[in-house]
């Protein structure tokens, strides 16, 4: 099974290269963030064209998260517990079924968290203890979790083409990196990480200063496993080819491939 993430930033203009690369890719199951668009807007019909089953959790002109699944979405969980305040759509989870088994699946667009100084960042790390929370839960199912996404996390310094560059971004912040390494540290594996450990993995090119021309990219797009899902692991591949293509995301998709 191929499970991928991928940062659309903006399904809507972007539905063309997202129809191209579900034909091209073909992913069992893709998470999408940044959708930009309110459930009752997402352009379903071209991909359900496509053989994809939908679920979204989207509001109007930013954020939003997206499953698409081959097979069907069951038990589907719309926002992350823990502070029923927060109306940003940020996390989306759902099982699919194999015939061997099932796997839970999750899409996360966690909060960016800039400017560094204002209420933006601490909103960020709050989000990510609720996350720990959730994710330290959900380790106690024999179910594989991908929890797949933008984590807007640079994790090491070899995330990045220049770290020197990030040290006052809240991607890059030693808060921020700490509680993704937590997530490590509660069981979770970087599936990347797990296959390859090389320098020069990016999946975000910024659209300013010739940043995809230099390759002056960062790693913030990831998928984290669970023992169960990382005993599973056979690879991951970075989808580069999309952020040339005509009108691109400034993020490209990560795919993971499970033996399941």
């Amino acid at each position: 099974m191929r499970i991928a993430t991928w940062n659309i930033n903006g399904v809507k203009a972007r539905i063309d290269s997202l129809t191209r690369w579900l034909e091209e890719s073909a992913p069992d199951i893709a998470c999408l963030q940044e959708i930009k668009s309110q459930d009752e807007t997402f352009p379903a019909e071209a991909i359900e064209r496509l053989g994809y089953n939908i679920a979204t959790h989207g509001q109007k002109g930013f954020n939003g998260v997206a499953l698409l699944s081959k097979r069907p979405l069951e038990d589907v969980m719309r926002r992350l517990p823990g502070d029923d305040a927060d109306e940003h759509s940020r996390y989306i989870e759902a099982t699919v079924s194999t015939d061997t088994g099932a796997v839970r699946v999750a899409s996360i667009y966690l909060p960016n968290g800039n400017p560094i100084d204002t209420e933006k960042y601490p909103y960020k790390l709050a989000w990510m203890d609720r996350l720990l929370i959730h994710a330290e839960g959900l380790l106690a199912t024999d179910t594989p979790i991908v929890l797949a996404g933008d984590y807007n996390v640079i994790p090491l310094p070899d995330d990045a083409r220049h770290p020197d560059r990030w040290t006052d971004d809240a991607l890059f912040q030693p808060e921020s990196r700490a509680k993704h390494r937590a997530l490590v540290n509660l069981g979770y594996t970087d599936a990347q990480r797990a296959v390859d450990n090389s320098d020069g993995i990016y999946t975000f090119w910024d659209y300013q200063a010739g940043a995809w021309q230099k390759n002056n990219g960062i790693r913030i797009d990831h998928l984290m496993l669970s023992p169960q899902a990382a005993d599973r692991l056979t690879g991951v591949t970075v989808e580069k080819q999309t952020r040339g293509w005509t009108k691109p995301s400034d993020h490209v998709p990560v795919v993971a491939t499970l033996d399941l």
